[in-house]
């Protein structure tokens, strides 16, 4: 409460208090906003939640649950969502923002407003958080005295330890693989501030180490609202690492849905060493457009798939993107025929423009033409049967180690959303999240390849590339005649 620096950020356990914390917060700078000219307290908030389902369920919920309609003023529920209060001398605007559409964040990028709140900023890529920062500061106008403050609030679960947040927050350094634009933008600025809450409880542990169990942590904050029992009923059934997260809050990754490729496992299907890229043998690119576009390069050879490198943009015009993807391209694997396959999708125009991607990715001198299909179906069978498959005792499909999203996603973050129904229930159709843009385009890269070909009528092999008989990629010194293998190892 004391803390007026711009940017805000609290991380704990579910039951904090954090999100009713951020609702109190907005209405206590709303009261601390100087009168204009007429005597009106005037603030204008944006209220952001990565996914709409979410949105509407959780952050709306907690907001109303405070400032209910019938006491506070009518709620429009057409988007944008919009809270008008209207309260004596007080003048409060609060709009909802799910940015899992193209035109939401344009909504944003056209917003003058006093402050913004993240609502589960772990879920928002940090270009999102740059563009709210533009935002705010903007309402009301100089002419009316401007914001007595503004700023962004978030508050989160614990993330992941690559994650923007526990960088900023300097819990952990920035990665070594990160280049030096970036990492200045991973820097916090010193009116940036993180507070991290008390875990919900405390592990008890026997002389060897293992958790014996679990006890209520009396610095936990919010549980006088809470019953005495929340956290030892909340971990019973649940993993050490979802308790990691949610009630110890600590960093760490979780699988919330159901996995879609079950079949991966990351001793099988990652690569130990760095794939290097095999001379003559096509490079294969798929592609996702949108708001968030993504790009997996892979290379078939003697039969296994080798994913060589992703690319995934945050907040990215089609233009920019081409530009970034086909200098990949010349400065990587310049020497390859390159064969590029993109959402089916992207052959139809843009909102905001007259030519497609396809035509974009033309002009930029990619030759990118449409996977043959969109289906679903098609798309994930294409990739869970290229992950069982054997090629000479081996896996048939290898990922290169340095493909971080990719393989997140593979692992926990590219799932089937749970659905709030009895029993095991879960969506047709994977979630769309951070992850899903990235294995869309490896799917499309598949598709395209030719594989899942046996549910596809009409749809022509694609030959494999037949390696002469001791032909190891992974031994590949083109300035020595003699080569050392490391194909054994993996």
């Amino acid at each position: 409460m004391k803390d007026d620096n711009f940017f805000r950020g609290i991380r704990g356990p579910v039951g904090s208090g954090k999100s009713v914390s951020c609702c109190v917060e907005i209405f206590r700078r709303a009261l601390q906003q100087k009168p204009n000219n007429k005597g009106i307290r005037r603030s204008r908030w944006a209220i952001i939640r990565n996914t709409n389902p979410q949105l509407r369920t959780t952050t709306i919920k907690t907001w109303l649950d405070w400032f209910p309609e019938d006491e506070w003023g009518k709620f429009m529920w057409s988007v944008p969502y919009t809270h008008w209060i209207r309260q004596a001398d007080l003048e409060l605007e609060v709009i909802f923002l799910a940015l899992d559409r193209p035109e939401d964040v344009k909504k944003l990028l056209s917003l003058e407003l006093t402050g913004i709140w993240i609502n589960e900023a772990r879920e928002i890529p940090k270009s999102i958080i740059d563009a709210c920062t533009m935002r705010v500061g903007r309402f009301p106008s100089m002419r009316e005295g401007g914001p007595t403050w503004s700023g962004v609030i978030c508050d989160t679960n614990a993330p992941e330890e690559d994650h923007w947040w526990p960088i900023m927050s300097g819990e952990v350094p920035i990665p070594d693989h990160i280049g030096i634009e970036q990492a200045r933008m991973l820097v916090k600025p010193d009116n940036w501030s993180f507070y991290k809450q008390p875990s919900g409880m405390i592990e008890k542990k026997l002389t060897n180490g293992n958790i014996e169990d679990y006890e209520p942590n009396k610095e936990a904050e919010n549980v006088t609202n809470m019953l005495p029992t929340y956290y030892t009923n909340l971990i019973r059934g649940k993993t050490k690492s979802w308790i990691d997260v949610y009630v110890m809050n600590r960093l760490g990754t979780i699988q919330e849905g159901k996995p879609v490729y079950p079949m991966f496992i990351s001793e099988t299907h990652i690569s130990k060493e760095r794939i290097p890229i095999a001379d003559g043998v096509p490079l294969y690119i798929g592609i996702d457009f949108g708001l968030t576009p993504a790009a997996v390069f892979g290379q078939k050879v003697r039969g296994r798939w080798l994913i060589q490198s992703e690319i995934v943009a945050i907040d990215m015009g089609i233009v920019r993107f081409a530009e970034l993807l086909r200098q990949e391209i010349s400065t990587r694997f310049g020497h390859l025929d390159v064969y590029i396959y993109g959402d089916p999708a992207g052959d139809f125009r843009a909102q905001t423009d007259e030519s497609t991607p396809f035509q974009i990715m033309r002009g930029a001198g990619l030759k990118a033409i449409p996977a043959p299909s969109n289906s679903v179906d098609l798309r994930l069978e294409s990739v869970s049967s290229t992950l069982n498959k054997m090629v000479e005792g081996k896996s048939g499909f290898l990922v290169d180690r340095r493909c971080e999203t990719l393989i997140k996603g593979f692992e926990s973050g590219y799932s089937y959303r749970r659905l709030n129904v009895s029993g095991e229930r879960f969506d047709e159709k994977p979630d769309k999240n951070m992850y899903s843009h990235i294995h869309d385009a490896l799917q499309y890269l598949m598709l395209g390849a030719g594989e899942g070909r046996q549910l596809m009528k009409g749809q022509p092999q694609v030959s494999a590339f037949n390696a002469k008989k001791g032909f190891d990629v992974f031994a590949r010194q083109p300035t020595q005649r003699k080569r050392k293998s490391l194909w054994a190892r993996l």
